[in-house]
């Protein structure tokens, strides 16, 4: 697919339902030669199964796939697609061999490498799930110099840019952002700086990287709370240290988005305990039992709070669905 599309598209492709002798032929035509331009073959005996998804937009592509091991190769005739994009390949959760221009590569799992699209190559993938990224050369080359030079060099899944790189990216995703027209270009921009800080630490911090890395450490700072706003031990100071940042700073981003730390915790607690207590009116479980589960230690902040932000008491909205539930009940 052209990287250069300028509508938003995303595709799912899956081997599921299809009788296991139709699977791999289907996987390299349709798949294979068709979107993604390579050459596909299994590399285990075991019954093959696969399911991907692509998404592309201007300037950017991005391909998450899961399933059976499997050797991608990029060989000479399908470089006719005229594609000269950098793809940056991330190795997950297994170990992935790469070959190009006469190197090979073992790829630790987190770990990531780039690589040419105009030049043949060939990558190994473990089974499990993988994801990959593409941007034009001439989204990189103002940004870094002599791209080519940086290809087949190892990016470790501990440099701080890949890290970041990798949140925003996975946030954007589950978001929606790179389909709202609004952000996306904002969004892409960000992504082309944060590959090219990842794939060479000689990569200049002007005032658009900075920009794109103010934004993912917001992102990786939002995302460590949303995976970890149920522990009562949650504070400022733990998600900063976590981030490799100054409370301070941190505080920053977060007034930057319009909302505090705790307002953005308590937001996510509240939430979740209005979600348990409607799920099972009739439940035995204690009201207090559930503020503890999202993680107040005291539950008279917890009925306060609650009342502020929906208007109503904990008791009430279970007293509210335990009626609707049994107004729904068949009667006899």
């Amino acid at each position: 697919m052209p990287a250069g599309a300028a509508d938003f598209t995303s595709l799912r492709f899956s081997t599921r339902g299809l009788p296991e002798r139709m699977r791999i032929p289907m996987w390299r035509e349709e798949f294979g030669r068709c979107i993604v331009h390579v050459d596909i073959e299994p590399s285990s005996d075991d019954p093959f199964q696969a399911e991907a998804t692509l998404q592309a937009l201007r300037g950017l592509r991005t391909l998450a796939w899961q399933g059976s091991a499997m050797r991608f190769k990029r060989s000479q005739a399908n470089l006719v697609d005229g594609d000269d994009s950098i793809g940056i390949i991330v190795s997950s959760p297994s170990r992935s061999q790469l070959s190009q221009r006469g190197e090979e590569i073992e790829l630790r799992a987190g770990d990531a490498i780039a690589l040419l699209h105009s030049e043949p190559a060939i990558v190994t993938y473990a089974e499990g799930l993988q994801f990959g990224l593409s941007v034009p050369r001439d989204a990189l080359t103002p940004r870094v110099t002599n791209v080519d030079s940086l290809i087949m060099r190892p990016i470790s899944r501990r440099t701080e840019a890949l890290r970041l790189l990798m949140t925003y990216l996975k946030l954007a995703l589950k978001e929606g952002a790179l389909a709202a027209p609004k952000l996306r270009d904002v969004v892409v921009t960000h992504i082309h700086d944060l590959v090219a800080l990842a794939i060479s630490e000689c990569a200049p911090l002007g005032e658009t990287s900075a920009s794109a890395v103010v934004a993912a450490r917001h992102s990786a700072a939002l995302d460590h709370i949303v995976r970890h706003f149920q522990d009562p031990e949650l504070s400022l100071e733990v998600v900063a240290r976590c981030q490799g940042i100054s409370p301070r700073y941190l505080q920053h981003l977060m007034a930057s988005s319009g909302t505090s730390f705790t307002e953005r915790v308590n937001e996510l607690r509240l939430q979740r305990a209005f979600a348990l207590l409607i799920e099972a009116p009739g439940s035995a479980r204690r009201i207090s039992d559930i503020a503890l589960e999202v993680g107040f230690s005291d539950i008279s902040h917890f009925n306060r709070l609650f009342r502020a932000r929906f208007g109503v008491s904990p008791r009430g909205v279970r007293s509210a669905e335990r009626v609707i539930a049994e107004s729904r009940a068949p009667h006899p």
